[in-house]
């Protein structure tokens, strides 16, 4: 079961008002059920983290990242670790990806959400 932090919905709340402009590209593609029929929710949190974007039904959980170094990039690693071990699948996309190629992304987003979970 999945352990959902209340305290974050506040956080959660601003990081959807001010979300950057790839995840507005992201947003504006698969919300309400635009893609396939799906459900994803933004800025969702998941135990101690909030995600970027959620397929809840799917298990599937959609991070775009910017450019990272160092240390931030482990703590995404102990990030996916977490949210491996609550069953999710998490895809990564940079910020750069989105922007240049939104539909390729969309297309990944489709297949990794229609793949058989492990």
């Amino acid at each position: 079961m999945t352990v959902r932090n209340r305290a974050l919905r506040g956080p959660a709340r601003l990081l959807r008002l001010n979300g950057t402009e790839t995840e507005d590209l992201i947003w504006f593609a698969v919300r309400n059920r635009r893609l396939g029929g799906l459900r994803f929710v933004r800025q969702f949190p998941i135990g101690p983290y909030i995600v970027d974007f959620c397929c809840r039904q799917r298990k599937l959980v959609v991070e775009i990242d910017g450019g990272q170094h160092g240390e931030l990039r482990l703590r995404d690693d102990a990030r996916t670790a977490y949210l491996e071990l609550q069953g999710y699948r998490v895809i990564r996309f940079w910020n750069h990806e989105v922007a240049v190629s939104t539909s390729t992304v969309l297309e990944e987003i489709w297949k990794s959400a229609n793949e058989s979970t492990p």
